[in-house]
C-alpha cells in the first residue's frame, strides 16, 4: 500500500512511514538512556496486540520529572535507534518538531494527522499508578485505547491507584488484548507476563551519565 501523506515537509520526517489501516502502538519516554527492557516492552506489544508497528516517541523533557540529567535529545534518539534494532519500531522525536510536552496534545496531533491508523497507547504499570497526575489524563483515555505492561512489584499499586479505578468499567480481559487496536476508546488492557523490570533511572549514574553495563 502507499504510504499515507503527511502534514508538510517540516513534520514529514518526524512522523514515520505508515499506511492506512495500520495497527500503531506509542511508547513515550525520555529513553535516557534506552535499554533491552524497552525494546522487549516493544516485541511484546506486537505480538500480543497484534500491532504493525510501534513508534518510540523520544520527548525533548517530562513534566513530571527532573530534567536536570536529561541528555540532548538528539543523542538519546540515536541510542534509541541503536537499540531498537528491530524495523517494526520507528524512533521519533516528533514533540520536539511540532513543540508539544504533553501526551494529551501529542495525541490529538497524530490522530488529526493520521487518522488512518489505529494508535495504542503503551505504558508501563508503573506510569499507570501516577497516570491521574498527567495533564488532562481522562482527556488522553478517551483519545485512545491503551495498553499497560505489567511492571513488578508495581502490579497491586497501579491497579488500585485512581486511574486505573476510575476507567475500570472500560477494561478488556487480557485474552482480548488483540481487539484493543479495534476498540473505541476508553478501551484498556492489563498485560502480564513481562520478565523484565530495568528502568532508565537505575542506568544512570549519581552525575546523570549513563552506565556501560
Amino acid at each position: 500500500m502507499k504510504p499515507a501523506s503527511v502534514a508538510s515537509p517540516s513534520v514529514a520526517p518526524a512522523i514515520p512511514l505508515h499506511s492506512n489501516g495500520m495497527r500503531i502502538g506509542l511508547l513515550g519516554g525520555s529513553f535516557n538512556p534506552p535499554h533491552v527492557a524497552h525494546r522487549a516492552i516493544s516485541l511484546f506489544a506486537i505480538k500480543r496486540l497484534k500491532l504493525d508497528r510501534v513508534w518510540w516517541l523520544v520527548t525533548p523533557g517530562n513534566p513530571l520529572k527532573d530534567d536536570g540529567a536529561l541528555h540532548d535529545l538528539d543523542e538519546r534518539a540515536e541510542a534509541a535507534r541503536r537499540m531498537a534494532n528491530d524495523p517494526r519500531i520507528d524512533v521519533t522525536c516528533l514533540e520536539s518538531v511540532i513543540g508539544t510536552r504533553y501526551t494529551v496534545d501529542t495525541i490529538r496531533y497524530l490522530r488529526r494527522r493520521a487518522s488512518g491508523l489505529r494508535f495504542v497507547w503503551i505504558m508501563g504499570a508503573d506510569n499507570l499508578a501516577q497516570f491521574h497526575r498527567w495533564q488532562n489524563w481522562r482527556r488522553i483515555a478517551s483519545e485512545v485505547p491503551i495498553a499497560v505492561i505489567d511492571r513488578p512489584p508495581q502490579s497491586f499499586r497501579a491497579l488500585a491507584a485512581p486511574a486505573a479505578q476510575a476507567l475500570a468499567r472500560y477494561r478488556l480481559p487480557e485474552n482480548q488484548a488483540g481487539r484493543l487496536a479495534d476498540q473505541h476508546a476508553p478501551a484498556w488492557v492489563f498485560l502480564t507476563g513481562m520478565k523484565l523490570s530495568l528502568s532508565s533511572t537505575g542506568l544512570r549514574n549519581q552525575d546523570g551519565s549513563w552506565r556501560t553495563r
